[in-house]
C-alpha cells in the first residue's frame, strides 16, 4: 500500500511540475504494481488442496500416512507455492517429542495451468493424546516480491491415540474384588450365585428360592438366602491439575498417571467390574475451533495465530465416563484419556463438589494424584466420611513429596499406594488392595 501511495504521489508531482519522464516511470510503476497484484491473487484463488490420512485412531508407536493433493484449477500457470501442513509445535518441540516425521511437509513448486502436485510424509506418535495435522498453509505472489498473499486450505485432520496399557497378569482376581473391601450400607440387590444359608420359607418367596433338599430333610418348606453383590467395581478420580506437578516431572508422571488409569481400567473391566473416570483435565476436543478459520491472511504469523490452539484453559467442567460396564466402556474411557490434558480449572476439592452426584456409592473410588495439598486430603477424607470407599495412588518420584503427601492423605485414615515407574504399577496391582471401611 505504501508503494502506491508513494507512486500517486511522485506522479501527481511529476504532473503538477510538468517532468514528463517522472510521469511515464511512475505510470510504469503503479501498472507493474497492479498487474502483480491482480496475477498474486489471481494464482493462489484458483489453487485447492486435499488432504487423505489412512487412519484416524492409532496406538503409541504407529505411524500415519498423510497424503495432500495440490490442484491448479486455472489456465495460468503458479509460478511459485510454498506449501506447509501444520502440525502441534509443542509436541514437535518438547524433549522428547511427541511426534516424529518421516517425509517432506514444507515444499516450494510450480504449478502449470489444469495440474497438480503431491505432498507426502508419515508422522509417527510416540505418545498417546488428541493430535492436530493441518490446516495446509499456503503462500505465493508475484515474480517482484511486492505481494505476497497466505491462505489456508485442506481442513485439518485429527489423529487420537490411544494411551498404552500395562498388562496386569498377576492381579488377584480370586477374591473377585480386587480394588478393595465395599462397605454396602444398602443391601439392595442379592448374588443368587452366593447362597448363604437357608431359613424357613415365608410367604411371597418365588418357587425358584426354595431350597427342596433342606426342606425335604427338615419337612418343612425352607429358602435359600443370598450374600448381597460385592462386585461394585470403581471410579478412578485422575488429578490433572497443572498445579500439582512439578516443573520437572510433569511430563513424565502425568503420562504415567494416564497408563495407571488405562491399566487398571482394562483390568477391572476384564474381570467384569463396572468401572468410570472422573477428571478435572481438559478435553483437547474443546480447544477446537468448532467456527472453522478463515481462508486469507496478510503474514504468515497471522496465519499461524488463527490455526494455533490455546495453551492455558479455565476449564470448570469435569471430564467425566460414567461408571458402568459394557463392551465399548474400554472404548469410551481409552478416548478421554488419550484427549486429556493439563488444565487451569477446577481443583480436586472443586471436582469432587462437581461430581460426587454422579460417582456410585457402592463403587471404590481410586484417586490417581501426582501430589496431594492440604485442601485435597481434606476432601477425600470427607469423602470416605461420607461412606465411600476411598484409596489414593500416588505417582510420585521424589521421596520426600510422597512422604509430605502420604502423611496427609494417612491423617485422613486414607489408604496410600505409590507407583513411580511401570514395573512398580505391575507390583501395585499384584497386590490385594484392602481400603479402610
Amino acid at each position: 500500500m505504501r508503494w502506491v501511495l508513494g507512486a500517486v504521489f511522485l506522479l501527481l508531482a511529476g504532473y503538477l511540475l510538468q517532468l514528463e519522464l517522472l510521469v511515464y516511470a511512475m505510470c510504469s510503476l503503479l501498472g507493474v504494481i497492479l498487474v502483480s497484484r491482480a496475477l498474486a491473487f489471481g494464482w493462489l484463488g484458483q489453487v485447492s488442496a486435499e488432504r487423505v490420512c489412512n487412519r484416524a485412531r492409532v496406538q503409541v508407536g504407529e505411524r500415519v500416512a498423510v497424503v495432500l493433493t495440490v490442484r491448479n484449477r486455472g489456465i495460468l500457470p503458479v509460478p511459485w507455492l510454498l506449501l506447509e501442513d501444520s502440525l502441534p509445535q509443542h509436541a514437535l518441540r518438547q524433549r522428547p517429542p511427541r511426534i516424529k516425521i518421516e517425509g517432506r511437509r514444507l515444499k516450494i513448486v510450480w504449478l502449470k495451468g489444469r495440474s497438480e502436485q503431491v505432498l507426502t510424509y508419515q508422522p509417527t506418535f510416540l505418545m498417546r493424546g488428541y493430535y492436530q495435522l493441518g490446516p495446509l498453509l499456503m503462500e505465493s505472489g508475484d515474480l517482484f516480491g511486492l505481494h505476497r498473499r497466505f491462505r489456508l486450505a485442506a481442513d485439518p485432520h485429527f489423529i487420537l491415540v490411544y494411551p498404552k496399557m500395562i498388562s496386569l497378569d498377576d492381579y488377584d482376581v480370586a477374591s473377585r474384588r480386587p480394588v478393595g473391601e465395599v462397605q454396602l450400607t444398602h443391601r439392595l440387590f442379592e448374588d443368587p450365585t452366593r447362597i448363604s444359608g437357608v431359613r424357613r420359607y415365608q410367604s411371597g418367596d418365588p418357587i425358584s428360592r426354595i431350597h427342596w433338599r433342606a426342606s425335604a430333610r427338615s419337612g418343612q418348606l425352607q429358602s435359600k438366602t443370598f450374600d448381597a453383590s460385592t462386585v461394585a467395581g470403581a471410579t478412578l478420580l485422575l488429578d490433572f491439575h497443572a498445579d500439582g506437578f512439578p516443573e520437572t516431572e510433569t511430563l513424565h508422571a502425568s503420562e504415567l498417571m494416564i497408563t495407571t488409569v488405562a491399566s487398571l481400567a482394562n483390568t477391572l473391566l476384564q474381570l467384569g467390574e463396572k468401572c468410570g473416570v472422573v477428571s478435572n483435565g481438559r478435553d483437547a476436543a474443546d480447544r477446537v475451533r468448532v467456527e472453522g478459520f478463515r481462508i486469507e491472511f496478510r503474514t504468515r504469523r497471522g496465519a499461524r495465530t488463527q490455526y494455533g490452539m490455546q495453551d492455558r484453559s479455565d476449564r470448570l467442567e469435569p471430564v467425566c465416563v460414567p461408571t458402568q460396564q459394557g463392551d465399548d466402556q474400554l472404548t469410551r474411557i481409552l478416548e478421554a484419556l488419550a484427549r486429556l490434558e493439563l488444565t487451569d480449572g477446577l481443583s480436586v476439592a472443586e471436582l469432587l463438589a462437581e461430581s460426587t452426584g454422579r460417582i456410585p456409592r457402592d463403587a471404590t473410588v481410586i484417586a490417581v494424584l501426582c501430589s496431594a495439598s492440604e485442601e485435597t486430603a481434606i476432601a477425600l477424607g470427607q469423602l470416605q466420611r461420607r461412606g465411600y470407599s476411598v484409596l489414593v495412588v500416588l505417582v510420585c518420584f521424589d521421596d520426600t513429596r510422597f512422604r509430605e503427601s502420604a502423611g496427609r492423605l494417612m491423617a485422613q485414615n486414607l489408604a496410600v499406594r505409590r507407583v513411580e515407574s511401570d514395573e512398580m504399577l505391575g507390583e501395585l496391582c499384584r497386590q490385594r488392595m484392602v481400603s479402610r471401611v
